[in-house]
């Protein structure tokens, strides 16, 4: 099954200069039939004007992962801080709780993607690390629980992996129980459909299904296990 989401078909949520697109309920946006995929409860795509951000607020018991695909994201926090861009990703355990914050750094502005994943176990230590992501031919694999991403998790069988697509070229998603792929830039063809920057598909039990780049693109995929939700 491949279920499609169109960037514009998301909830929107405006507030002090930011804009953000959620692919699930989040906040005062509440759809019962679409409060996660497995263990991924949190996808949204951030846009932060010069000054603006999200001051101190508390997490707890989540994986939350930021990708930043343009600008910087200056990162506060009481277990580790730190300002990413492009081609680089952070990841903060929140655990049995942390209190942090995200702000625009710089001029420009800063477009980033963060994902919620829920942990295999509450009330872990919190944590926090950065790092580089070089994307090469294939796919990269930026987090995963196995020790093998730039990233580790907390949640067993969950990764998150990479791409930059050329027009033409051919690429086979992960193998995997449940697939959440994200276009951040350019576009693609998945299974005769295509998908935009901002577009969306989820997928199960499809995995080895094949990218084909219609131009310059990168993207992003969510291996998650097979759990319902």
């Amino acid at each position: 099954m491949i279920d499609y989401h169109s960037a514009g078909a998301r909830f929107v949520t405006r507030a002090e200069g930011r804009t953000t697109r959620h692919s699930f309920s989040f906040g005062s946006h509440y759809d019962p039939q679409n409060v996660g995929f497995a263990n991924l409860v949190a996808h949204n795509d951030e846009r932060l004007p010069h000054g603006t951000g999200y001051p101190d607020h508390p997490h707890s018991d989540l994986e939350i992962v930021t990708w930043v695909l343009c600008g910087a994201l200056r990162h506060t926090s009481t277990v580790g801080s730190g300002v990413i861009g492009p081609g680089e990703v952070q990841r903060l355990s929140a655990g049995s709780g942390v209190v942090h914050s995200e702000m625009a750094d710089g001029d420009a502005e800063t477009r980033f993607l963060q994902a919620w994943v829920r942990p295999d176990t509450a009330g872990l230590d919190p944590d926090y690390c950065a790092g580089e992501v070089g994307l090469g031919a294939g796919w990269t694999c930026v987090a995963d629980s196995a020790g093998s991403g730039v990233l580790s998790l907390a949640a067993r069988g969950t990764s998150l992996h990479a791409a930059d697509l050329d027009a033409g070229e051919r690429l086979a998603l992960p193998d995997a129980a449940r697939l959440h792929v994200f276009v951040a830039a350019g576009e693609v063809m998945l299974a005769e459909r295509r998908l935009q920057d901002g577009d969306a598909a989820r997928l199960v039990d499809e995995g080895g299904r094949v990218l084909v780049g219609e131009a310059r693109a990168q993207v992003l995929v969510w291996a998650l296990p097979d759990v319902r939700g």
